[in-house]
């Protein structure tokens, strides 16, 4: 799909505030209300916009640690072990990749007793050949509109 200036704006403020009105993006982007309404409605046609959310500050909520998490796992039960970390709700992201392990979870634990915990079930799990963890020091840089940026 291809995205313009004009989109890239719009989504780059919606990024900043999720719950801007058509005034407010006009307002922010220098773009008329009526072409914001069209546009931002354009998105959410082409599914480029599939929903709007919070942004959940975990530490402020008691979610002090967080980790990445890199597990190998049976092809036989690949599926059934991605279900699992999809519905533990310690896992805010779940990526299948490619490359030495073949599965990427992005948890959140309140410190690093439940971190311990939940990582020796994921060793025991059915399926699951090796797990290994780095907790998160700082997040340098958490920006999810950086590839709109270079075209």
């Amino acid at each position: 799909m291809e995205v313009d200036d004009t989109d890239r704006q719009l989504l780059a403020a919606l990024a900043e505030d999720g719950r801007a009105t058509t005034n407010d993006l006009s307002a922010t982007t220098g773009i008329s209300p009526p072409v914001v309404e069209q546009r931002v409605t354009g998105l959410e046609k082409r599914d480029a916009i599939t929903g709007y959310e919070a942004r959940v500050d975990y530490g402020e909520l008691g979610f002090d640690v967080t980790a990445i998490v890199q597990l190998t796992a049976a092809d036989a039960r690949r599926a059934e072990v991605l279900d699992e970390l999809r519905a533990a709700d310690q896992y805010v992201t779940v990526y299948e990749v490619t490359g030495e392990y073949d599965v990427v979870a992005v948890g959140r634990f309140r410190d690093t007793a439940e971190l311990n915990e939940r990582v020796g079930e994921l060793v025991t799990t059915e399926g699951v050949a090796e797990v290994t963890t780095a907790v998160v020091l700082d997040t340098v840089a958490d920006d999810s509109l950086s590839p709109l940026r270079g075209d």
